[in-house]
């Protein structure tokens, strides 16, 4: 087995250009300064990891490291480019080091080794859309599929290919674990998948996906590919580790060989994207990997209060599976983050508004405030109440709440119900069922349109005359629907209405159109959720198209450098910071996720989600949470706080009540 010495580069005859001393602090240095050897650098939030990653390239240049010997591998091309741009700024001169992405670098290989594995040299990189328009041909290919109502459009399918790349999973375990409602159609799917594998290789063509698989596959099965790699790249860097799935790290590993220059740097703590494919295992067991490897830990951060870090600190250490740290601040003392208790669900957006408002008169712009969430519709109540105060605000996470296509389509039933004649809500229902295009859909309008009562004359047979035959079966449950939602009782009950809805077609046309299917479903239900405080169907209607009638007026004006309220998930969020945070729903069930709890460390992955949310507060934190909310058509259900929150030390934080009083079961 070939030795190495554990011992700094040597340094260059005429002297370092940089005094990375002045520049860095221990911790940081000790990484930069660090000899060969496998390492793992655990770098805590805001503990300046990009800067150590980067002086840790100019040192090695420095030290006379050829720079066609370094590999820098980061989760965005940006990432790479801004790091190699410091770094030359640092050194002063023009760099030839090979950095971006993991799908940059293949794709750099894989032009080199194309007939290895079965390529040209010339091959088309496809993008999600353009994967997208390959799977719909191959789709359209087999026809008669598309006319069965539990039948996936392209997205879902190809969601259910890429998760099985990236997690290692067979299709079919994912079908039946993540999509069983397409059970019936399965062996289908599982041969569009197939037939799509066939189609790209005829066609000369990669996806993401193949990518990686590719270039693990040319490692793999090659001894000489291989081989070259482990003598070009003697200096492997890898940020954002945590964030690697399994595919990513069996590359670098083989590249670095059982004893190389790999160096990885991330932080365990903030590791929330297994629902991605990102394998927790490749950092947490990186030493069981790697026997001789030396761990660092970045412990300094620049970003939080003493008293943010104190309760970020409280938090994590109830995780078992972690690498333990503290993260130490390097900023003066500020207030102490706040547990706030509210009555309900609507004082708790008055509440955040009404802070957010104080914090304005305070110097705070609107672009130093954030509210942060687990799940997109926890902000529904939050963007009703900024608009009506006239604050403006970014949704980081998506489309604002009531601008999503999936609440859209769900008022446009409830629209016919309001106002028969509503063309525009006729026309985007009927396009929901299979076999209605656009064509279809003007003539079926111009039928109805020649009725007395358009919905009471949705079976006649003039309006069934108009649909097209393919159509019918589809057209015949659109009429149960809108029977049973048009009756007097149901309409006095949007929030009935529109579980009627969701129950009556709607959830199977989002499972097989959506990849997030489960999410939009759970949108619409919170939507009914919502509901339970208007009297009927249009006082609802009503508030929606203010509301977005207001937020659509300002969406004009917004850009990403305004002056607005940051709204965001915690996913979105990772890598950000702001002066002000208030983390919301924070109650057991939605922070931790109920379904996430069921899964093999899951409450764990949870954790490091909310640790993710305080350690993104530079100055005040709010951990926000409703006494009582209206859960699945019920109004008025008690909200057990998270148990993120009841765990946390006492004297971690200030306790605020807001509104009404209740007792809680701690």
């Amino acid at each position: 087995m070939k030795k190495y010495l554990l011992k700094p580069p040597a340094a260059p005859a005429g002297g370092f250009r940089i005094n990375y001393e002045a520049e860095l602090n221990q911790q940081q240095l000790e990484v930069v300064l660090a000899g060969d050897g496998p390492m793992l650098v655990i770098a805590g939030a805001g503990s300046g990891k990009t800067r150590t990653l980067t002086y840790r390239v100019a040192r090695l240049v420095e030290c006379g490291v050829p720079m066609e010997s370094v590999l820098l591998l980061t989760f965005t091309n940006k990432a790479a480019r801004e790091m190699l741009r410091r770094v030359a700024g640092l050194l002063g001169t023009d760099l030839r080091i090979l950095g971006g992405t993991f799908h940059h670098v293949a794709n750099v290989v894989l032009r080199r080794y194309a007939d290895r594995v079965g390529l040209k040299p010339n091959f088309t990189i496809l993008d999600r859309e353009d994967a997208a328009d390959v799977m719909s041909d191959v789709l359209a290919g087999r026809a008669k599929l598309l006319n069965a109502k539990k039948f996936p459009k392209a997205d879902v399918v190809l969601e259910i290919q890429s998760y099985a790349v990236n997690t290692e999973t067979l299709p079919q375990r994912v079908l039946s674990e993540r999509f069983p409602v397409l059970f019936e159609v399965a062996e289908e799917v599982l041969r569009a998948i197939q037939v799509y594998a066939l189609r790209k290789r005829e066609m000369n063509l990669v996806d993401f996906d193949d990518l990686l698989l590719l270039w693990r596959d040319l490692l793999r099965k090659h001894d000489d590919v291989r081989e070259t790699a482990h003598q070009r790249w003697r200096y492997v860097l890898v940020d954002e580790y945590q964030d690697t799935n399994r595919i990513q790290s069996d590359i670098v590993e083989m590249i670095a060989g059982p004893e190389g220059n790999l160096m990885v740097v991330g932080d365990d703590a903030q590791s929330i994207y297994s629902f991605r494919g990102a394998n927790f295992g490749n950092i947490i067991d990186f030493p069981k990997r790697f026997p001789s490897a030396r761990m660092f830990k970045l412990e300094i951060n620049y970003r939080s209060t003493p008293e943010i870090l104190a309760l970020a600190n409280s938090s994590i250490r109830h995780n078992a599976r972690q690498f333990e740290k503290v993260l130490q601040a390097n900023r003066a003392h500020g207030p102490k983050p706040e547990r706030v208790v509210c009555g309900d669900v609507s004082e708790q957006a008055r509440y955040v508004v009404q802070r957010m408002m104080e914090l304005r008169d305070e110097s705070y712009e609107w672009r130093d405030m954030a509210v942060l969430y687990r799940a997109h519709w926890h902000s529904m109540e939050i963007q009703m109440e900024l608009t009506q105060r006239g604050i403006p605000f970014q949704v980081r996470s998506g489309l604002r709440f009531f601008e999503q296509a999936h609440i859209k389509d769900v008022a446009a039933y409830m629209r016919i119900v309001v106002n028969s004649r509503d063309e525009f809500a006729w026309k985007r229902v009927a396009k929901l069922y299979p076999r209605i295009g656009n064509v279809a859909a003007e003539k079926i309008w111009k039928a109805l349109e020649a009725q007395p009562d358009p919905l009471g004359a949705v079976s006649c047979d003039a309006v069934l005359a108009a649909v097209p035959k393919g159509a019918r079966e589809g057209w015949k449950d659109l009429t149960r629907l809108l029977q049973k939602i048009s009756t007097p009782e149901v309409r006095r009950a949007p929030s009935e209405m529109i579980r009627e809805i969701i129950d009556g077609g709607y959830e199977l046309y989002l499972q097989t159109t959506y990849a997030n299917a489960s999410a939009r479903a759970e949108d619409v239900r919170r939507m009914a959720d919502f509901a339970l405080r208007f009297r009927d169907a249009q006082e609802l209607l009503s508030e929606l198209a203010l509301t977005m009638s207001v937020a659509g007026q300002e969406a004009i004006e917004e850009r990403e450098d305004t002056d607005v309220v940051i709204l965001s998930t915690v996913h979105q969020a990772k890598g950000l910071e702001w002066r002000a945070v208030f983390g919301i729903w924070l109650v057991d069930g939605k922070v931790p996720d109920a379904r996430a709890l069921h899964e093999s460390g899951g409450e764990e992955e949870e954790r490091r989600l909310f640790y993710v949310m305080c350690t993104r507060a530079k100055d005040q934190l709010a951990l926000v949470h409703p006494t009582i909310g209206d859960e699945r058509g019920v109004m008025g259900v008690i909200q057990r706080p998270s148990r993120f929150i009841t765990e946390l030390d006492q004297g971690t934080f200030e306790e605020v009540r807001v509104g009404y009083e209740f007792d809680e079961e701690e």
